[in-house]
């Protein structure tokens, strides 16, 4: 063979050679990229950046709720080298028995290419003497992220948490992994949505010198998008003041903006400062709140069922005046043979049986409203159609139902009718009457209603026939309004004529021989209204008030029960008017009146 032959020969088999390798690389590339993506996984990685939280707001601007920069420190077990343990447990402050524990079940699970959380929540200055000695020790590092911070130390239940996200909730949005955060309760589960933000990702890689670069400059990455800030409708002054009158006590304090329904303060007490449920100390101080017997996490404003007692008398005269079963001059004689009453009254009209809360008036009012002047052929048939009529007039005023409000939780309390009684575990197929179910009348007997919904009651008493939903955050992010729904009247039905009556024996309540007379202010006209809940001897009654000041331009509606303390008159109206000076002046000229609130302590009844 010649050399040029040869040379032929020569060039013709490294063509085929390359030709081989450029079609196998290209099936390995291209068409079959196990190998690649194998090789991805042990260099890129996929970090994920966490979003700051939206800040919470008071309706002033104040901040309530904020957030500070903690760290999670990670560790890839499969990047980990041989090291000094007993240094690193000590950097730490973690066992050396935790230490073995952790990644034994790492490798119990074959996760050791996986990233681990290895220390959570670690707070600036701690990570900062931890991070001058992590480069000793190649597979941990750091990633930042959040923890909520409550500024002002108040609205615990109000505000709400935010804790490890649970498998269930996990579960039911994709959204979420397994290591979120999430909000547990009040604003910062009602807003989740808004105040989350969105997570960002950041891809990079670990090059033959160890040194971590990002993939494809950056192009690939997502920035994290930090959550909405709120506005929130709390007085933040408000809700301290009315924590501290609340101090010692069981009960709860609900206050709103009767034109706009939006929640000024929202007070359960016993509270807690909402810090103690933040970092690595959640889970600890979550479990003494939760086995406190007083019930600290037990949201009295919204979830505690109580029988209403004599305020229930106003949404009594405003129905029984919309069915024409009365009129304001209807004067029924103080009857105490059927049921007892108190005062020296005994033959008032509706005006002066709201003042003098008659308890025969009002079960004659019902006894009207349920059986009333109808065919007389059976009394258990109009009782039954009386009752229906009943309770829809009540449901429009906001009883029975969760209102529309955006506080997580609420109950609905209970407005019985037909079907309730029916119930087998009640009369089931016996017959019954207004006589067997007259209690209702004085807002005892099976009535159940929320402060929330009493004092929304207060509100459509002083926007004359009209209620907006409870609603806690006023602006949503950069839109300066509430959710829509926050915006539209709820219309009762009532006719605005029937209100008068009742809103001036609400002022005569605050008056001269008033059962709140104790607790007017010099220069603002109060309406309101005392009752006490029955409880069973050797217990206290609770003591209730509701009341909306100033009568003829309201700008503030408020509910208080104080559990175990007997009169509504003698416990709740004081601290209902100091929270109303304190409100609408800024000031507080009963000094007397709040020393004693101040100091009351009902905790051991």
């Amino acid at each position: 063979m010649n050399l040029e032959s040869r040379r032929y020969t020569i060039s013709f088999i490294v063509l085929i050679i390359g030709a081989i390798y450029l079609i196998r690389l290209f099936f390995l590339q291209v068409v079959n990229s196990d190998l690649k993506n194998k090789a991805t996984m042990l260099t890129e990685k996929e970090e994920i950046i966490y979003p700051s939280r939206g800040i919470i707001f008071d309706r002033n601007g104040k901040v309530l709720v904020t957030n500070q920069t903690v760290y999670d420190l990670m560790v890839t077990p499969t990047e980990t080298l041989p090291m000094d343990t007993a240094a690193f447990c000590e950097l730490t402050k973690v066992s050396k028995d935790e230490f073995i524990k952790f990644f034994k079940r790492i490798e119990a699970r074959k996760e050791r290419r996986l990233r681990h959380v290895f220390i959570e929540q670690i707070t600036p200055p701690e990570f900062a003497r931890i991070s001058e000695e992590l480069y000793k020790y190649p597979g941990f590092f750091a990633e930042t992220r959040t923890l909520r911070v409550y500024p002002q130390s108040i609205g615990a239940l109000l505000l709400g948490d935010v804790g490890k996200i649970s498998k269930g909730e996990q579960e039911a949005s994709p959204y979420y992994t397994k290591r979120d955060y999430i909000g547990k309760g009040g604003i910062e589960k009602a807003y989740e949505a808004e105040l989350r933000g969105k997570r960002g990702v950041k891809y990079v890689y670990r090059d033959n010198q160890g040194v971590v670069r990002g993939v494809a400059e950056g192009k690939l990455d997502s920035a994290a998008v930090a959550g909405q800030n709120l506005f929130s409708t709390i007085d933040s002054d408000l809700q301290r003041y009315g924590e501290e009158l609340m101090a010692n006590k069981r009960g709860c304090i609900v206050a709103i903006e009767p034109k706009t329904g939006e929640v000024l303060c929202l007070v359960s007490a016993p509270t807690y400062d909402p810090n103690l449920l933040v970092g690595r100390a959640r889970g600890h101080n979550f479990n003494v709140l939760l086995n406190d017997p007083a019930l600290p996490l037990f949201n009295r404003a919204t979830q505690a069922e109580y029988r209403p007692g004599s305020i229930f008398k106003l949404a009594q005269s405003l129905t029984a005046l919309q069915v024409g079963a009365i009129n304001p001059q209807t004067r029924i004689h103080c009857n105490r043979g059927i049921i007892g009453c108190h005062g020296s009254h005994s033959f008032d009209d509706l005006e002066m049986a709201i003042v003098h809360s008659c308890n025969p008036y009002f079960r004659e009012v019902m006894h009207r409203v349920v059986e009333g002047d109808r065919d007389k052929t059976s009394r258990f048939k109009d009782a039954r159609i009386g009752l229906g009529i009943w309770q829809k007039q009540m449901q429009k005023l906001g009883l029975g139902s969760n209102l529309g409000s955006d506080i997580p939780g609420v109950k609905t309390g209970l407005v019985p009718g037909v079907e309730f009684y029916d119930d087998e575990d009640w009369y089931g197929e016996l017959q019954w009457a207004y006589s067997t179910i007259y209690s209702l009348s004085i807002g005892e007997g099976e009535m159940q209603v929320t402060p929330l919904q009493m004092c929304n009651l207060v509100c459509t008493i002083a926007n004359r026939g009209y209620f907006i939903s409870p609603h806690t955050v006023k602006s949503l992010g950069q839109t300066g309004r509430p959710r829509p729904e926050y915006l539209e009247r709820n219309l009762t039905g009532i006719d605005t004529a029937h209100f008068r009556t009742v809103i001036n024996a609400m002022e005569k309540v605050v008056g001269p021989g008033g059962t709140a007379n104790s607790s007017k202010l010099k220069n603002i006209v109060i309406c309101g209204k005392t009752g006490t809940v029955q409880n069973v001897p050797p217990k206290k009654d609770h003591a209730v008030y509701v009341c909306f000041a100033p009568k003829d331009d309201p700008k503030i509606a408020i509910a208080v029960y104080t559990e175990n303390a007997g009169f509504g008159g003698t416990w709740s109206a004081p601290i209902a008017s100091l929270l109303i000076e304190k409100y609408l002046t800024d000031t507080i000229t009963e000094k007397a009146r709040e020393k004693r609130m101040l100091e009351a302590d009902f905790l051991d009844e």
